[in-house]
């Protein structure tokens, strides 16, 4: 995993919501090759975001990217199939949100999407105990989800170090994935940890350089 590419995966919750596909290109033009895609449903966290129409909108403009959807919603078995139809590359699901993990873990596999588990702010590592072999994607919470903008919770970064010791003691190949507050300040110590893929918002959309001016000063904090 020591070799395997960083990603900085913007988050389009933190964009203009009248102009997602200028905001994509955008990214993509900065050097971005992933996009990160908040899914809230009203009810597993209090806020009301995206469904498959957008994503299904974001391909039909030959957005090229890896569209990273995370749903953060109840039942989430419901709507694997359709993202995935949409054009969804990769599908994070709570560990939270269902009692049936493996079940709903095997259901993204089944669709051929990457396949992730995001786990909360409060939640442990050893929830993933018996489904690391599933996973492609964890995805650290470094805020409480629901509202983008948020402060990033240090004391929850050691989740990275950990995972990264659990995965090479069981030779699994997920990538570790942190969202939640991720700024200049902090994604060179959470790459140095273990993380691979950086989903950051308002570090990108609201840089007083504009987009490409967030992207640029990640990726230049990146190699300090």
């Amino acid at each position: 995993m020591h070799n395997t590419p960083i990603e900085l995966a913007p988050s389009l919750l933190a964009a203009d919501f009248s102009a997602f596909g200028d905001a994509a290109r955008r990214c993509l033009a900065a050097g971005c090759t992933w996009l990160h895609i908040d899914v809230m449903d009203g009810h597993f966290v209090p806020n009301l975001t995206f469904g498959p129409p957008l994503v299904k909108a974001l391909r039909s403009r030959e957005v090229d990217a890896v569209l990273d959807v995370h749903l953060m919603v109840s039942e989430p078995e419901k709507w694997i199939q359709p993202f995935r139809d949409a054009g969804a590359d990769a599908l994070t699901i709570h560990a939270e949100a269902t009692i049936h993990l493996h079940r709903v873990l095997q259901q993204i596999r089944a669709t051929g999407a990457l396949c992730g588990v995001a786990i909360n702010p409060a939640t442990p590592i050893s929830v993933l105990e018996h489904v690391g072999d599933l996973l492609d994607i964890v995805l650290v919470m470094t805020v409480n989800p629901g509202f983008g903008g948020q402060k990033f919770i240090g004391a929850v970064a050691e989740k990275v170090s950990l995972l990264a010791d659990w995965r090479e003691e069981n030779q699994f190949r997920f990538r570790i994935s942190v969202d939640g507050g991720v700024d200049a300040s902090n994604v060179r110590s959470l790459v140095t940890d273990g993380a691979s893929i950086l989903v950051a918002g308002s570090s990108i959309f609201g840089h007083e350089d504009g987009i490409e001016g967030g992207v640029n000063a990640l990726l230049k904090s990146l190699e300090s």
